[in-house]
Order: structure tokens, then sequence, then C-alpha cells
């Protein structure tokens, strides 16, 4: 097998994967930018958009883990030449998933008012939170059976199918969420904040459908459930329970950055909706890269060709910070248009502009840690993650968001925490990459010189 990585393998699996990753963010963005708008209650509209968008962010984050297990199996086993072997594992990983995501619909739909009130929504916004997560959470079975098959072609080395689902359902996002938030003009009546959901809803039962059909039309893995269990789905659940804690620990970052800007005020938290929108969009930006990364090194790994691995880890991160550094220009070039798009309120956008250049420096380090991030997730050192994620959420993020808040930061001292937290999570990632495959390729390399 040809293992030799060059700049144009990597781009093609790297740009169908950043197209296809930036629709996530701009599902929650158009949300954003067309609920900010609305002629009434906009403020409390576009504040509610931002705490529910957190927690199915949450939900989708910690059970959406299994398109990294299921990439990282499948792209191991293809890079071993031993795909045959778990051809039955996706359709059992997919039926694990969709099982526990009605659990959550029939967990949450009941308490949703409690839910949001732990993220310090009341009054408007929280009967607006509770309004809009009512009709989005039906998505939430649609929308892990849709991540998993695209674990499934990332692991086949495949990201056009992927790219292709995803621009269909923002597509479908962006014109039903105009069509439904403000109306047709007597033919169909302006819903608000209920035309967001709704449009949401239908373009992730429409994604769901059409990664169906690729995957039984474009490759050979089937969706018939089977048993017994594959014997590969210990070490998915595994890496599952891993992702999950460390997933939980991501959010808990989330959680509590929301819950102190829903503190200072609604402006506050509109404010930091649209920053931290932005910074999901310019994560999913990077996650092309991430995506190569991870689909190569489980190959690579899979393989044993460490020398191409370390080799592939340099090339990433200078496209990494690269990728950053424009990010970063492009946000400080279009700095005032940006705030516009998404709220016309002065004291909103006099927020937003007090704190967006923080979201743009952080940047580079931001594609670093995200890169290294998703070749872990390739080699399948999901432990590692988990451990890396619980110091920096522990040790380093919260410590310094709450010495902050005493000290009266507030949206500043939020994302100084979230520098810190990104640092926290990159650089010991760089570090034990290299401390264990610098070794190994060294180690291949002297056995290759042995006489036989």
């Amino acid at each position: 097998m040809n293992t030799n990585i060059t700049l144009k393998q990597i781009n093609k699996l790297a740009i169908p994967a950043l197209i296809g990753g930036i629709v996530e963010p701009i599902l929650s963005l158009t949300d954003a930018a067309i609920v900010g708008n609305i002629p009434i209650n906009a403020t409390e509209s576009l504040a509610a958009v931002g705490i529910v968008g957190t927690f199915i962010s949450m939900l989708i984050w910690v059970l959406g883990q299994t398109r990294s297990a299921i990439s990282s199996i499948v792209s191991q086993y293809v890079g071993a030449n031993k795909i045959d072997t778990i051809k039955n594992l996706p359709a059992q990983a997919i039926f694990i998933i969709t099982s526990l995501s009605l659990l959550i619909i029939i967990g949450t739909y009941p308490i949703a008012s409690a839910i949001f009130k732990l993220y310090n929504a009341s009054n408007l916004i929280l009967d607006y939170c509770t309004e809009y997560y009512k009709i989005r959470v039906f998505g939430f079975p649609f929308t892990l059976y849709t991540i998993a098959i695209i674990g499934v072609f990332r692991g086949l080395q495949n990201t056009y199918y992927p790219m292709i689902i995803a621009i269909i359902g923002a597509i479908t996002n962006i014109v039903l969420d105009y069509i439904l938030v403000f109306g047709i003009s007597n033919y169909l009546p302006a819903m608000h904040i209920q035309g967001a959901a709704y449009a949401s809803l239908i373009a992730q039962c429409l994604m769901a459908i059409i990664a169906t059909y690729y995957l039984l039309k474009k490759t050979d893995i089937p969706l018939k459930l089977s048993f017994p269990f594959n014997s590969e789905i210990k070490r998915f659940v595994l890496m599952i329970l891993n992702l999950f804690v460390r997933t939980v620990a991501l959010n808990v970052t989330l959680y509590f950055a929301t819950r102190f800007a829903t503190g200072y005020g609604a402006a506050h938290i509109a404010a930091y909706t649209i920053c931290i929108n932005l910074w999901f969009f310019a994560a999913f930006f990077v996650d092309g890269y991430a995506s190569a990364g991870n689909i190569l090194s489980g190959k690579l790994f899979g393989a044993k060709a460490y020398h191409v691995l370390i080799s592939l880890s340099n090339k990433l991160i200078t496209y990494g910070i690269t990728i950053g550094l424009i990010l970063a220009i492009v946000g400080f070039v279009f700095y005032y248009p940006i705030g516009r798009i998404f709220s016309k309120e002065p004291e909103v956008l006099t927020l937003f502009y007090h704190s967006f250049w923080m979201i743009l420096a952080m940047q580079p380090f931001c594609a670093l840690a995200f890169i290294f991030d998703g070749m872990f997730k390739g080699l399948g050192k999901m432990k590692f993650l988990r451990n890396v994620l619980l110091f920096s959420t522990g040790i380093v993020f919260i410590p310094i968001l709450f010495f902050m808040d005493f000290l009266g930061y507030q949206l500043h001292g939020i994302f100084t925490a979230l520098t810190f937290w990104i640092l926290a999570r990159g650089i010991p990632l760089i570090i034990k990459f290299r401390k264990i495959f610098i070794p190994l390729s060294e180690k291949i390399n002297f056995d290759s010189k042995l006489p036989k």
C-alpha cells in the first residue's frame, strides 16, 4: 500500500471536509443572524437560540463521538487491508447511538424549562428557550444517525459524500429559516423563533435520508442490523466512553461560559452568542484539516507507517498555523460588518466589538489544538484526549473564569479563560504525539537497515 502523503492527498480529504464541516456552525449562525433580526424581541430570541444551541451542541458532541470512533476503527482496518472483518460494525454502532438519542428525548422534553433555568435563563428568554428546544430536539436522532454514517465515509477515506450531504442540509436550512421565521405575505404567517426550530428539524431529516442513500449506493457497507456483535464493538464502546467523559468536560467549559454570560444580562449573552458561534464557525473551518489528520493518521497507524505519520503531523502544523492566521486576518478586515450581520442593537454591538478581537487572536492556537485532536482520534488514543480535556477544563479554564469574574472582566474574562483552555489542550497533544511516534519511526528505520 502506498503510504506517501502529499499536499494534494491531504487537500483531497481536507477541502471537502472543510466545506462539509462549516455547515454545522452555518446552521447555528443562520439561526442567529435571522432570529437576531426578528422585529419583535430580537435580543431575547437571539439569547434563547444561543442558550439552546449550546445545550444541543453538548448533546450532539457527547453522543456524536460515534463519528470519531467509527472513523478511527474503519480507517485503521483500511490501512491494514482488513476492512471486510468490520462491515457489520457500523450498523451495530448506529443502532446503539440512535437508541440512546431516543432516551435523551424522553428524558429532556418534559423538563426543558428546568434545564434552561440552569443556564440562568428566565422570563421571556426562558419561554423562548423552552419553545425552541421542544421542536429542535426531535431532530436529534436524525443528526446522530447522519454523523455516524459520515464517520463510516471518513474511515473509508472519503469526505466528498459527507460534503454533499452537509451542503444540501445547509441550503435547505437557510431557505426554510428565512421563509418560516419571516413568513410569506398572504400565504404563510411569520413563525419567528418556532420557524427557526422547524427549519433545522426539516434539514436534519433530509440529511439523514441523503446519507442513507449514499451509503447504500456508493459503498458495500450494510445498514441491516446483524448479530452477534462484531469483535471490535468492545473497543468502539470504550472509545465512546472515553470520548463521552472528554466531551462532558468540554461542555462543562461551554456551560460555565454560557452561564456566566447569561448572568451578565440579555445584551451580554446576545453578544456572547454571536462571538461563540463565530468561534464555532472558525473551529469547523479548521476541522477540514483536522479531519484529514484524523483519516490519514488512522490509516497510517494501521499500516505502521510511523515515519510518514511524523511527516503528516509536520505538514498539518504548518497548515494549521496558516489557516488560523488567515481566519484572524479576514475577521479583522471585516470586523464591523460582521457584527451588523447578527444584530442591530447598539448595546449588543458595542459588547461584541469590545470582545471579538479575542476570538480572532486565539485562532492559530485553536487550529493547532483541533488538528492534533483530530489526529489522536484517528489513532484511537481516546483515553489521553479524555485526560487532556479534564485537565484543561478543571485545572485551567474554571479557575481562570472564576478569577476573571471576581475581577469584573465579564466577557473579556470568559474569552481569556477560553484562550488558556485552548493552549492547555493543544500543547500536551503535540508533545505526546512526538514522544510516541518519533522513537517508533526511528526504530522502524533502524530495523530496516539491519542485515537480513
